[in-house]
């Protein structure tokens, strides 16, 4: 039915499209034929130079005035014109994520700091859920994660044009090695998550963006409207939570940075146990972030829209 459904899609593609996707294949050649850390330093320059242009930079400004008062506007334009710049190689260094090779001596590669953790939970089986944010390339973790034996599900948000999408897919599918559900993003994702993780799947989310009808959190010292979803199922099936993040060393070089599993809270008030295990994530990322500011994505409105107006 899936698969139907797709293709009903794809015939359905205006010439727009189409023009919208072969011009995403001619930046894809292009992106390969630099090699990553061409590639990686090309878009981040010009992501760097274009972005701060934009309108949305305006939200990078607001986010940072009310979440870090104590930055000056020098600091808070280094910390934008970084925002983009690691965008940009993100974007640049997707084509070569399924190239990138574990503890390479120089230039591109990744390393895994925390791997014991990852080792302990292949050891162990069963569902786990990994919890990181939109910092370093998160497109990173993924793979990473893939290589000890522990490959995930994830929800995602598909593209407008499902030509892109099906391209974004095949590139995430190779860096995997192997195809993993995704769930869309809404109920009914929610629903085959939540029935996936309780057959023993693993499951991966990023949960660092505004979720209008979630739990109320802190996160910077400011109510935060927080998806529940990871902690329900982690306290509904005791399930680990693993936390873990990308750093960035250098073009195309990173470092997935793997946390011990968080404690899981069991005080018989299941809303508590919710709200505690959301903030325990919540206060994880902001540790990750004010650690490296220019590493997260803070182009997104993740307060309240009264609160974040420039």
């Amino acid at each position: 039915m899936k698969v139907d459904r797709e293709k009903r899609d794809l015939e359905r593609v205006g010439v727009g499209m189409r023009v919208e996707a072969a011009l995403a294949r001619i930046a894809l050649v292009l992106l390969r034929r630099l090699g990553p850390v061409r590639a990686s330093n090309f878009a981040g320059r010009l992501c760097r130079f274009v972005g701060p242009f934009l309108p949305v930079s305006r939200v990078a400004y607001a986010n940072l005035r009310l979440a870090m008062p104590e930055l000056d506007e020098a600091a808070r334009r280094r910390i934008v014109l970084g925002v983009w710049e690691n965008l940009g190689r993100t974007a640049g260094e997707f084509p070569h994520i399924a190239s990138l090779r574990e503890n390479t001596a120089s230039g591109p590669g990744f390393e895994v700091e925390g791997a014991e953790h990852l080792i302990e939970q292949a050891q162990r089986g069963g569902s786990v859920l990994f919890v990181s944010g939109h910092i370093g390339n998160w497109e990173m973790l993924p793979p990473g994660v893939s290589a000890y034996g522990l490959g995930f599900a994830s929800f995602y948000r598909a593209a407008a044009n499902p030509l892109v999408d099906r391209m974004i897919r095949d590139l995430r599918n190779e860096a995997m090695g192997e195809p993993k559900p995704l769930f869309a993003k809404g109920a009914r994702g929610a629903r085959e998550a939540l029935a996936y993780v309780a057959r023993g799947g693993r499951l991966g989310m990023l949960v660092d963006q505004k979720m209008n009808d979630g739990v109320e959190a802190r996160f910077f010292s400011r109510p935060a409207m927080t998806a529940p979803a990871l902690a329900a199922m982690a306290l509904r099936y005791r399930s680990p939570v693993i936390p873990g993040y990308v750093r960035r060393l250098g073009p195309a070089r990173l470092r997935i940075v793997v946390e011990p599993p968080l404690p899981l809270p069991d005080s018989g008030d299941r809303q508590a146990d919710i709200l505690s295990l959301t903030q325990a994530v919540n206060d994880r990322l902001e540790a990750w972030i004010r650690a490296c500011p220019e590493s997260w994505l803070w182009l997104h409105r993740r307060w309240p829209t009264e609160s974040s107006q420039p």
